[in-house]
């Protein structure tokens, strides 16, 4: 797995919920969010290294109407305050709003236009980056654009995933942190 992994990582794409903070489905109270943990420590870490960091979240509860698109932004607020890296931490976040059983997919994941905006704008080279989640979509963005995909899996998660993950080629961790150590590792960081 270490031979997969490629240092400096250029950029990490990031799920949110199940990823960066606790998975609640269809959080919408910004008192709910909890940073899962080891992420402070990794963000702050690959913003040190010079990596851009961005924010890609499937939030149906906005088109299915649970929630506004203001609550899915509180959310994100929250969690950038409990990361408390001082100054922005992500150069882009996208909230992808739709509703998968009724509205056309535009950002929603594994839709590849974010990434390749951002390789647009940020002059990319997305086989140097890595899209992070707990969720076959989150693979399937990474394959979509080429990008690393890493598949988040606990040993309480559905076995199924981590033979999906696995399938489709996906490196796999049980957290963010854990992808973290393995990839400066792989590079002899410390």
């Amino acid at each position: 797995m270490a031979e997969n992994l490629r240092w400096p990582p250029q950029a990490l794409f990031f799920d949110r919920d199940g990823t960066l903070i606790k998975h609640i489905p269809y959080l919408s109270d910004p008192d709910q969010v909890e940073l899962e943990p080891g992420v402070r420590e990794t963000l702050r870490e690959a913003k040190e290294c010079g990596c851009k960091l961005f924010l890609h979240t499937n939030q149906s509860g906005i088109g299915r109407g649970y929630f506004e698109l203001k609550d899915a932004v509180a959310c994100n607020s929250r969690m950038i305050e409990l990361l408390d890296l001082g100054g922005p931490v992500f150069d882009e976040i996208c909230i992808a709003p739709e509703d998968p059983t009724k509205d056309q997919s535009i950002y929603r994941k594994p839709e590849a236009r974010f990434a390749n905006e951002m390789m647009q704008k940020y002059g990319l080279d997305l086989s140097r980056c890595y899209m992070i989640g707990d969720s076959m979509c989150d693979v399937e963005t990474g394959l979509n654009t080429g990008m690393i995909p890493v598949g988040l899996w606990r040993d309480d998660d559905n076995p199924e995933a981590l033979d999906l993950f696995r399938e489709r080629g996906a490196l796999v961790f049980e957290s963010v942190q854990a992808f973290w150590s393995a990839a400066k590792a792989s590079a002899n960081v410390s």
